[in-house]
């Protein structure tokens, strides 16, 4: 994304303070409204209320097939409002072609996109619950669109890996819009390389391999399947184990270059995160020092170093 480009990302929008909950209130996250807020344009949806139903209204929940369920009143079951969010969803992922991300309210009817209760006929809740009817026909439509939900986005991990993708896709959407070629291709995956390599190491092989046989004939048929694996290669979260073995690759660029006494020292904190002593920022700064010292252009174009705004602190907790 360009410097003054912010990536758009869908929400929920009880999440930044609305109060579109059928209680009349909301559930306003202060992740999202404050620090994220700096960093992403918000578009804020609310399917229950764009449908039709009032604030505050009847609740509704999923009963029967948790693979197919039906949203209904909890008071009146006549109340069946399946396709009309399924109809909403639809139109929302057609409309919104932009979006680098979705934040979903979780365990709605509506928009929780995993372990949403779903009922039996005789009121019990089935094992696993199920997806959002709107949740589940918007991200139908957008298959490598990253999506996550409120409360996981408190997990240091979890929200880390959230908006490492979202940062990549929109980097993905940029390069779309300049035009995709060969020469483009390859010089985004190289700039991912380490990334990929630190959250699927097979994904990392596989891509490797996919892009070895591309041609200048065959670069645009193989760039939608090259993006979805991907995203789905970076979907994965990142252990310490695979940082450090990212960590150790990027530091062999300066074994001609820095000292004895630096090397052990570089060593020595790359050991103390995999014993989980310091978090990946610090290994990482030290890294950045070193380089600065020692510039080299290929580890200086790794978005591994920076895959997102420093002053998100991302990598602080992990």
């Amino acid at each position: 994304m360009s410097s003054t480009t912010k990536p758009k990302i869908a929400i929920s929008a009880c999440l930044l303070g609305e109060n579109v909950r059928f209680n009349g209130g909301h559930k306003q996250s202060l992740l999202c409204s404050q620090t994220l807020a700096d960093y992403f344009d918000f578009v804020p949806l609310c399917p229950e209320v764009a449908i039709g139903l009032g604030i505050p209204r009847e609740p509704i929940r999923l009963v029967g097939d948790p693979a197919h369920p039906q949203a209904v009143g909890t008071v009146h079951r006549e109340l069946n409002v399946t396709q009309p969010l399924d109809d909403y969803g639809q139109q929302m992922a057609s409309e919104h072609t932009d979006l680098c991300g979705y934040i979903f309210m979780q365990k709605s009817p509506s928009c929780g996109l995993e372990r949403v209760k779903v009922y039996r006929d005789n009121g019990t809740p089935v094992d696993g619950g199920g997806r959002g009817i709107y949740a589940q026909a918007f991200c139908a439509r957008h298959p490598n669109l990253p999506v996550e939900e409120d409360g996981r986005l408190n997990d240091p991990v979890l929200r880390e890996n959230f908006l490492t993708r979202v940062f990549v896709y929109a980097d993905w959407q940029q390069l779309l819009a300049e035009g995709l070629t060969r020469h483009r291709l390859l010089a985004f995956h190289s700039r991912y390389k380490y990334l990929l390599m630190a959250h699927s190491p097979a994904h990392y092989k596989s891509l490797g391999h996919l892009l070895g046989s591309m041609t200048k004939e065959t670069h645009l048929e193989l760039a939608a399947c090259y993006f979805s694996d991907l995203m789905t290669g970076l979907s994965q979260c990142a252990t310490r184990g695979t940082h450090t073995n990212v960590l150790q690759h990027i530091s062999g660029y300066l074994k001609q270059v820095i000292s004895a006494d630096d090397k052990q020292e570089m060593q020595t904190v790359i050991g103390q995160y995999r014993q989980g002593i310091v978090p990946l920022v610090v290994p990482l700064t030290l890294l950045k020092h070193h380089f600065r010292q020692h510039p080299d252009r290929y580890i200086a174009q790794q978005a591994y170093l920076q895959p997102h705004p420093e002053n998100l602190s991302l990598r602080n907790a992990i």
